[in-house]
């Protein structure tokens, strides 16, 4: 009784934070044409909500007047974070069990518990003669987008990370910025060159015509949350040209990985607009996957989170209004098991409750590769 007297009392003392979104956002439907079909997988588009747990996308839900695209997806599971030496997992040890289906210790990036270098997605599928990219909101040495790239016991150790990205296998990158260049040796950008990578700072400036590599290291602004400055056209225009893009690059196929980073940054701030707009934003980049994939016909979208950020609980709202309330109850990571979606050939094969390691086995798996 005096247990549930205090828990009682905890919740009634919570505050829970209002937000009312101005506008609604369109969301796409999709075909369904080959959703759940036991056919050839082409291309498989991985999109991470950093911090995304069943509350933030609820809340962008209804705060989108109850729909979304990612909600229009039929077959979802849920996925265990824990990393390899703790119950709550950080972006890197979540990162690098979905690159390359090792669990690993917080803070370790494409590196087992020993520090044994793991091969990763985009090296084991370029080797097979896939096309591979990476996409963010985040710095690009950031914990999820390295962990596709990189082989470093430490996600701090920014300089040897971006090291590691003038050897990566992906043909195009996407994040941002001057400025970490500038600070850990700007040298680097021409290395990018030497490596044939066409070097850009500015996402409306990304060619029609497609050049060998494309680095796309944005400026500091395209790293920033949407409330504080980053063109809401950033991240879905990035992830349009990046399909196009490697969809050129290949005949066997391509792996895109499209991390919305921001969702996290602004959970850690118990900050609910944040979250509802990165939110909002990252499912314009879903909505550019699912009509790539209906176009295509042979690509499977995964859609999911590397963790929970923020312990976010849901008061009152109304969805006709626009509004919603949360209240966060740390201002770290939580352990609660995180939603993912899945569309096109395939598909069911994500259902349930898996690891996340599980995810990159059964990518592979869909797409007849062996590691």
């Amino acid at each position: 009784m005096l247990v549930a007297s205090a828990f009682v009392a905890l919740s009634a003392s919570a505050q829970f934070t209002p937000y009312v979104s101005p506008a609604r956002q369109a969301v796409y439907t999709p075909t369904y044409r080959t959703d759940g079909a036991d056919r050839k997988v082409k291309n498989v588009i991985l999109l991470v909500g950093d911090g995304m747990g069943l509350a933030h996308m609820t809340a962008a839900l209804h705060a989108n007047g109850g729909d979304l695209t990612m909600a229009r997806m039929r077959h979802i599971g849920l996925v265990r974070t824990q990393s390899a030496n703790r119950y709550i997992t950080d972006s890197a040890a979540a990162g690098t069990a979905y690159a390359t289906g090792c669990k690993t210790r917080n803070g370790s990036l494409g590196v087992d518990t020993a520090g044994c270098r793991l091969p990763n997605m985009t090296e084991i599928l370029s080797g097979k003669g896939y096309a591979t990219g990476i996409v963010t909101t985040d710095k690009i040495s950031g914990a999820t987008p390295s962990a596709f790239y990189t082989h470093q016991p430490q996600r701090s150790m920014t300089r040897e990370i971006l090291s590691d990205l003038l050897r990566t296998r992906a043909l195009f990158v996407a994040g941002s910025s001057v400025s970490l260049f500038n600070a850990t040796g700007e040298e680097r950008l021409d290395s990018l060159r030497a490596q044939g990578f066409t070097v850009l700072h500015d996402f409306t400036a990304l060619p029609a015509r497609a050049p060998e590599k494309v680095a796309l290291i944005a400026c500091d602004r395209d790293a920033t949350q949407v409330k504080d400055g980053r063109d809401t056209a950033y991240l879905r225009s990035v992830t349009r040209y990046a399909l196009s893009f490697l969809d050129q690059k290949s005949k066997k196929g391509f792996f895109l990985m499209v991390e919305g980073a921001e969702i996290d940054h602004a959970a850690h701030n118990g900050d609910i607009e944040g979250v509802v707009r990165e939110t909002l934003d990252f499912d314009k980049a879903v909505a550019e996957a699912l009509r790539f994939a209906d176009s295509n016909g042979e690509t499977l979208v995964i859609v999911l989170a590397d963790h929970e950020t923020g312990g976010l609980a849901l008061g009152d709202g109304d969805m006709a209004q626009g509004k919603v309330s949360g209240h966060f109850a740390t201002g770290g990571h939580s352990p609660v098991l995180v939603p993912l979606y899945a569309y096109g050939p395939h598909a069911g094969d994500f259902c349930g409750v898996i690891e996340n390691t599980e995810v990159f086995a059964r990518i592979l798996s869909a797409l007849n590769v062996k590691r």
